[in-house]
């Protein structure tokens, strides 16, 4: 049977994803494959479906998105944020732009050019948010050394990792643990 590739907004984690699997499930469609930010459906939704699908994610907090663009933009975050956030070591030697190049299957000029043309900011700038906040994890579990944070999220060093927080929080990783507030993903 063919399938329906449905892009959706907001999906941000693997609790995102179940719920909608779950969302889809209850109007009765077979999801044959899902991640962040898209899913796989079985069957070509008729648009009174497709008003159904959407209502029922806006609901949970997502949202379908048609146009092309929108939907590449969001591809887009949900690779950084799968990069940044669902890797378990960040990988030495990879760079941001090779990466998306590569799994987005795009140049990453056009990417850029794209992702600035959509959003109030550039993907370098996004990217650093997107690290900032799991640094804000990382430092809330109290599990790790600053050292093993910057490692971990591919800071080159403490020093670095430290003036990008304080750049982007007002704050220095040790007064941030002290006075711990985080953004949910969807929102950074």
């Amino acid at each position: 049977m063919e399938t329906t590739i449905l892009h959706i907004k907001n999906m941000v984690c693997d609790r995102c994803i179940r719920t909608v699997r779950s969302e889809l499930e209850k109007l009765e469609w077979h999801v044959t494959h899902i991640e962040l930010g898209k899913v796989h459906i079985e069957g070509h939704p008729e648009e009174e479906d497709m008003q159904l699908i959407s209502k029922s994610l806006q609901a949970e907090g997502f949202d379908l998105i048609i146009d092309k663009e929108t939907q590449l933009v969001e591809d887009i975050k949900a690779r950084i944020i799968e990069h940044v956030h669902y890797t378990e070591d960040y990988p030495a030697g990879v760079s941001l732009s090779g990466y998306l190049a590569d799994v987005l299957h795009h140049d990453y000029k056009f990417l850029s050019s794209l992702f600035s043309k959509h959003q109030e900011s550039t993907i370098e700038k996004y990217y650093i948010l997107q690290r900032i906040e799991r640094v804000k994890e990382l430092l809330s579990y109290d599990e790790l050394t600053l050292s093993e944070i910057a490692w971990k999220t591919g800071f080159s060093s403490v020093h670095h990792l430290s003036a990008q927080f304080k750049k982007i929080t007002g704050l220095t990783p040790s007064r941030f643990k002290e006075n711990t507030s985080r953004k949910p993903l969807d929102t950074v």
